[in-house]
């Protein structure tokens, strides 16, 4: 019979929290308050957002590993993201950890994307340390926000022994954390101590032999491909002959070149490494998320990490546009499809599918924003693409056709709740439920189909003149609710190549919104604008006034044109229609027509309207 043992030396934990609930800034005080930094060393706030991305945005996009030493004890941390779209990188990091500490904006509550990182949590069993953050707010109500947690928790079906969860209250950008909110503490070794005494060290059977569960991955210029993941039973030194077993369950023979484990925010080598520590090992180059690293003589697979199926699926494909090439430098289809398949190696919710043509692909994930992502840091790596429309992945079950459904929550102006509500409901929203606290502001509940958010969030904000708030997390699949119009307006299609002048674009903004500026390069099929009402037109940005050898008896006027706003990809995104992409390099964002010819669009046009009648 097996014994399992406690690994006393060791603490697993991540940290679940809500976009800007101030997880990494928490983690920032960790740091420094464990001795990681020397007295007076220059650091940098929010280390834990490495990625440009991630720092200029303000979100924990992947997620990262680290460790600190407390008592003689090391504890890594698994910082996770807080966005529902990036719950492959939360489902894979939770597999590493034994606790979770649940961080909780004392003013805001706990929100959608807290409940779909807590619920992941629950599921899987891990001791859980409530955090209250951000008490010293003006607008903090601890006890009310405390009360939600509790709702939340029984919410999700926790067990007895989950709810009597641990409890703090902390400042982290002041790096403090007390037992009750009207106090003041000094540190957060309260913190670090309830991490030791209450999040239970990793379980192991001293008699299996080593397995490790492969959670992420890296590389390594000098070692090669690096897969990092948690050893769950045995040791293992560096040059053991181990095995990888796949999904296919067939052995594949690697020899480990080097182990390293995580001190602080770098990895140190070692000769050997512990039951239960997270690890890093080199020396295996066909590895995958999810495999399991065994011995030779004994393999044994562990669970594989299993993540929720994609929700929402986007064409990407080469750049066609005449502008093609002029900006980027991977322009080939070969180098897009090599990235995208390298992206699925990494990320476990992005599934590659190829199309009918060999130059474009079919990429599913979990939302838009997920998606937006990855095509801008395709551009940040000099990529030049053209990819079209988000759309949800339909389903269908006896005959009837099933769309993925979200559980809204809208938190607004009581002066704009009418607004944000006849838009939804054109939308197919279903209002579920309404709280109005009497404080000028109401939250407002929605089941929604998730095709009716893609391209709302800009549209939100003007309403709620950038007040409000939105979030959302997937509640499952749902009977097809019906059509509906995603865009009551048409486009201004450029009707000829050349550059944008000052005199065309006054020209035409009574048409509508322009989206370029004089000096652009434009083409034929090339989108410059939003047109007022619900047809496209073609248009001439390119015309200049004509000149003649008369005098004016006055002077021109001066051509003043309304200030541009700066195109974005997620506004690109949510902005194109069926047929039409969004052109991006690593220079410039554009929109254009899938087929760019005017005359070939008009004749498809004809033949529509004729198969119509």
């Amino acid at each position: 019979m097996s014994t399992r043992i406690n690994n006393g030396k060791i603490r697993n934990i991540a940290i679940i929290a809500h976009v800007d609930h101030g997880k990494t800034t928490l983690v920032d005080a960790m740091f420094k308050q464990s001795g990681l930094f020397r007295e007076g060393q220059s650091v940098d706030d929010r280390i834990m957002d490495s990625m440009d991305l991630e720092r200029e945005r303000g979100i924990t996009i992947a997620a990262k590993n680290c460790s600190v030493a407390w008592k003689g004890v090391k504890i890594n941390i698994i910082d996770t993201p807080g966005h529902a779209d990036f719950g492959g990188e939360v489902e894979r990091s939770l597999s590493m950890a034994d606790g979770a500490i649940l961080l909780v904006d004392a003013s805001e509550g706990p929100l959608p994307q807290t409940r779909f990182v807590l619920k992941k949590a629950l599921e899987q069993r891990l001791a859980i340390i409530v955090v209250v953050n951000k008490v010293d707010r003006q607008d903090a109500r601890p006890a009310e926000v405390l009360d939600e947690v509790y709702d939340l928790f029984i919410d999700l079906d926790a067990r007895e022994d989950q709810l009597d969860f641990p409890l703090l209250y902390a400042v982290g950008r002041d790096g403090i954390a007390m037992k009750t909110a009207e106090e003041r503490g000094e540190n957060l070794h309260i913190l670090l101590d309830m991490i030791l005494d209450k999040i239970p060290g990793p379980v192991h059977d001293p008699g299996e032999p080593f397995q490790m569960l492969v959670s992420d991955l890296s590389y390594s210029d000098y070692l090669g491909r690096l897969a990092i993941g948690r050893v769950h039973h045995g040791k293992v030194r560096s040059n053991d002959a181990l095995v990888c077993l796949p999904a296919s369950g067939k052995p594949i023979p690697l020899k480990l070149t080097k182990i390293q484990t995580y001190d602080g925010l770098k990895v140190t080598p070692t000769e050997t490494c512990e039951p239960g520590d997270i690890v890093v090992i080199a020396g295996i180059e066909d590895v995958h998320i999810g495999d399991t690293i065994c011995t030779k003589e004994s393999p044994k697979a562990l669970p594989r990490i299993t993540v929720d199926e994609p929700t929402v699926s986007m064409k990407f494909g080469i750049n066609t546009s005449p502008l093609a090439g002029t900006e980027g430098k991977l322009v080939q289809a070969g180098k897009i499809r090599d990235r995208l398949f390298k992206e699925t190696l990494l990320n476990v919710a992005i599934q590659v599918e190829e199309s009918e043509t060999r130059e474009s692909f079919i990429v599913k994930g979990r939302g838009e924003f997920q998606m937006a992502i990855l095509v801008e840091q395709m551009r940040r790596e000099g990529f030049e693409l053209s990819v079209g429309r988000p759309e949800v992945i339909y389903k269908h079950e006896n005959g009837v056709r099933l769309e993925p459904i979200e559980h809204l929550y809208v938190d607004c102006d009581e002066a704009f709740m009418g607004i944000v509500t006849e838009k939804l409901s054109s939308r197919k929203a279903r209002m579920t439920n309404m709280v109005n606290n009497g404080t000028g502001r109401v939250r407002l509940e929605f089941s929604v189909p998730s095709r009716s958010l893609i391209g709302y969030r800009d549209e939100f904000l003007t309403d709620t003149k950038g007040t409000g708030l939105m979030n959302s997390y997937l509640e499952g699949y749902g009977e097809h609710r019906g059509e509906f119009a995603s865009r009551y307006t048409g486009s201004l299609v450029a009707d000829r190549a050349g550059k944008a002048v000052a005199y065309g674009l006054f020209n035409l903004e009574p048409r509508g919104r322009i989206f370029v500026v004089p000096g652009d390069a434009i083409y034929e099929g090339m989108i410059i604008g939003e047109h007022n009402r619900d047809n496209d037109i073609n248009v001439n940005p390119a015309k200049e006034k004509k000149l003649t050898n008369m005098r004016a008896s006055g002077k021109d006027e001066a051509v003043i044109l309304t200030p541009v706003k700066p195109m974005t990809l997620e506004f690109a995104l949510n902005f194109i229609k069926d047929d039409e992409l969004v052109e991006v390099t690593p220079k410039s964002i554009r929109l254009r027509k899938l087929q760019l010819s005017a005359l070939v669009r008009h004749r498809e046009d004809g033949k529509k309207k004729k198969a119509d009648n």
